[in-house]
């Protein structure tokens, strides 16, 4: 479907992409002929993740550890970043969510989604952009949202409060930039299944066919993601500025995603926060 060079000459950062969906999206930007950084908190993870995509594919593709939760982190990043010349695309993949009732949260444990997915997010867009601002550079930033932008949704209510955040300030920024040759664009993704966000999100005790309920009857392909993401990013898209494009199959159309967990017992709520803890 897409040319091969579709990304050839353009720079990306992945946020998160050590794993799960940020993994994917930089395997497929490096195929079609990007130069990756991926970061995240553990470099292990990440030079894992840096060396399968090398060897698969060529290219160059370096690993950096950065807390994207602290901006002084994110500054020496992108400082490091920017040595060897201006990045043209950003791609906000971190994040962090877990089911709970919102009356048992702590702000810890409130905090603890809120940093990565709404500041990581908001300290990341604002470095890169004063920097291609400041060098008169075309940008993209592209964020991964969720359909609780649209719909809201109960047990995740930290995530549904950051992504509309950031939601936000994709289509504050839109103007804002827009005139300075930054576009902001958006993706919410359905269910596109990962370890990391099914463990959390998905426990054994949540139901088993959510996904045959789906109106496609299935859950997304971490392909049909990348490839939206890889056009997005791409000249090709060039006119699209400070849009969300939903990717669920229609499911927000039907329910939130959160409803079964209104019949959840009082001993479930307790198991899953058991869970967490030790986890």
């Amino acid at each position: 479907m897409f040319e091969k060079g579709l990304l050839t000459g353009k720079r990306i950062l992945v946020t998160g992409g050590g794993s799960g969906l940020g993994a994917a999206m930089g395997r497929r930007f490096v195929e079609l002929g990007a130069e990756l950084t991926i970061c995240g908190r553990r470099l292990e993870l990440l030079e894992t993740t840096a060396a399968r995509i090398r060897d698969d594919f060529g290219g160059k593709v370096t690993a950096i550890r950065c807390d994207i939760r602290d901006g002084a982190n994110v500054e020496a990043m992108l400082e490091q970043v920017w040595r060897d010349a201006p990045l043209d695309v950003l791609v906000n993949n971190a994040a962090a969510t877990f089911i709970a009732q919102t009356e048992h949260l702590s702000f810890r444990a409130a905090d603890a989604i809120l940093a990565p997915t709404l500041h990581g997010a908001m300290y990341c867009t604002l470095g890169a952009g004063k920097r291609w601002i400041e060098g008169r550079h075309k940008g993209v930033v592209l964020s991964t949202l969720s359909t609780s932008t649209i719909t809201g949704r109960a047990f995740t209510v930290p995530s549904a409060m950051a992504k509309s955040a950031i939601l936000a300030m994709t289509r504050s920024l839109a103007v804002e930039w827009g005139p300075k040759g930054i576009r902001t664009v958006a993706i919410a993704p359905g269910a596109f299944p990962t370890p990391g966000a099914s463990g959390q999100l998905r426990p054994e005790s949540r139901d088993g066919n959510w996904a045959a309920r789906n109106p496609l009857g299935r859950a997304g392909e971490h392909r049909e993601l990348c490839d939206l993401a890889s056009f997005l990013i791409s000249d090709s898209a060039g006119y699209i500025n400070g849009e969300m494009v939903v990717q669920d199959g229609g499911a927000h159309l039907r329910s939130s995603g959160a409803e079964d967990l209104l019949q959840w017992t009082d001993a479930q709520w307790e198991k899953q926060r058991a869970a967490r803890t030790k986890a």
